[in-house]
């Protein structure tokens, strides 16, 4: 479970939890609600990138609005 830090204190301390973010990473709050997830990005996007190759099928022109004038 990432640990939960406020927006005030992480614009006020912004580096200390960039300097000792773990894996699962930090979730931000303002007023006590989650608005945003910082994430190491060995563990968040490299992963992503390329995870849906082959499971998707494209349909159509990809570079179409869809609209006809």
């Amino acid at each position: 479970m990432p640990r939960k830090i406020s927006t005030t204190k992480f614009k006020d301390q912004c580096l200390s939890p960039i300097d000792q973010i773990g894996p699962e990473g930090v979730v931000i709050t303002k007023n006590g609600k989650a608005i945003a997830k910082l994430l190491p990005i060995s563990n968040g996007i490299s992963g992503f990138i390329g995870s849906m190759k082959g499971r998707l099928e494209i349909i159509g022109d990809i570079q179409s609005t869809g609209l006809m004038l």
